[in-house]
């Protein structure tokens, strides 16, 4: 219970008791008054939910359709290729030590497939060329 509930149920046992003191015949208006206070209560809210929704709005159409740009440098791509290069060292040897050449092979892979990924996600167009429809495929999709 955050502190605008606490404040409202102070409202309701204020009104409750201003409705025992006061009687029937000012029921409907101590009613009205605190029916009042929640609908600015919820209009309040929902006011700030909206102008959130506008907001973000705003955002998303102040950036468009554009990607953010990759954040990372060309000091952090050749270190990570140095870190995976000088690591590929150890884990080749256990990987040869340890099944020999198809243990070597499953490292090197890894080790490839690790450096894939980190070049899809620097660079996010790098493999959309690849595929490219045939006329066969183009005349089929029609």
């Amino acid at each position: 219970m955050d502190a605008r509930d606490t404040e409202l149920k102070k409202e309701l046992n204020a009104t409750l008791q201003a409705r025992r003191e006061l009687g029937d015949e000012y029921e409907s208006a101590l009613v009205d008054s605190f029916m009042e206070k929640v609908d600015q209560r919820i209009d309040g809210a929902v006011e700030r939910r909206m102008r959130r929704q506008i907001a973000e709005q705003q955002m998303v159409a102040a950036r468009g359709s554009r990607s953010p740009r990759p954040t990372d440098s060309f000091g952090e791509r050749f270190g990570f290729a140095i870190v995976s290069l000088v690591l590929a060292i150890p884990l080749s040897g256990i990987g040869a030590g340890v099944a020999d050449l198809p243990g070597l092979l499953v490292t090197w892979v890894g080790i490839v497939g690790v450096n894939v990924v980190q070049a899809a996600r620097t660079n996010p167009g790098l493999f959309q060329g690849w595929r490219r429809k045939t006329k066969d495929q183009d005349r089929w999709e029609d």
